[in-house]
């Protein structure tokens, strides 16, 4: 029986559990590359979908699969009161710097009722901070009135956050969700709606809003640091299998010599 035969079956137990560290480090190193190559692909895909003529929403009807992650202009008016306050966001990071990433705060969503039309458009219309001591209190947001134009990004959905609990019972305002469901909205209100939602682009305004939006690759080094993390571990639980198994298997025959004497 060789050494490496020894160290195995001497130490089932040991062995077993070698492997589950280095398995579970692998597999999460592995899903750590992953994320950080479809941040990559999907900033790749949104330069490329960006640089396309700028799709207009009152010319005519978009699907999603046609005006994902494209530019959109769309004029019409804000349905003020039906907006909702996604809770839980970090402020958007721009691209001069990191200020203010710690800070969470709201995404404002607000519905946009298309000019001569009966269609209504869902606007991420930017970030605005929270009041930490009281939540329900909302940060001081302007909504123009009348008729406006808006341009942005066709997107599927503003992005989820970890939720608990779901609460449909009843809808109270002002409407403070986790996350927001574009079929759930269409299902309330009884509105015929854009199958996409829109981010919208441009400077900080007088509203009050945020919309220095990350770019796709945010967080990028973050998924490579995790990954050697957990690659660095897989290698520790493997070579501390190994060490530990050689210095036992090394003072088996000064054992026996003991014994024999």
């Amino acid at each position: 029986m060789n050494i490496f035969s020894s160290l195995v079956t001497k130490r089932i137990v040991a062995t077993v559990s070698a492997l589950v560290v280095i398995a579970i480090g692998c597999a999460a190193g592995f899903w750590q590359l992953s994320r950080a190559q479809q941040k990559i692909a999907l900033a790749e895909s949104m330069a490329s979908r960006q640089k396309l003529p700028t799709l207009s929403l009152n010319a005519q009807s978009w699907t999603l699969e046609e005006a994902s992650q494209r530019r959109v202009l769309v004029r019409g008016s804000f349905l003020a009161g039906e907006t909702i306050w996604l809770d839980n966001r970090p402020r958007p990071v721009s691209e001069n710097g990191p200020d203010g990433v710690a800070q969470s705060g709201f995404y404002v969503m607000t519905p946009l009722k298309l000019e001569g039309s009966e269609v209504v458009l869902w606007v991420n219309r930017g970030w605005a901070p929270r009041n930490n001591d009281e939540r329900t209190q909302l940060p001081p947001v302007s909504t123009p009135p009348g008729t406006i134009l808006v341009e942005g990004i066709a997107l599927v959905g503003p992005g989820k956050v970890f939720e608990l609990g779901k609460n449909d019972a009843h809808i109270t305002k002002p409407r403070i969700e986790q996350n927001f469901d574009l079929d759930k909205e269409a299902q309330l209100h009884g509105w015929l709606q854009v199958p996409f939602i829109l981010r919208e682009s441009g400077n900080d305004g007088v509203d009050g809003l945020s919309r220095q939006w990350a770019l796709p690759t945010t967080g990028v080094d973050r998924h490579y640091a995790y990954a050697f993390q957990w690659f660095a571990l897989a290698l520790s639980g493997f070579f501390f299998w190994l060490f530990s198994g050689l210095r036992q298997y090394r003072h088996q025959p000064v054992k026996r010599e003991d014994k024999g004497e």
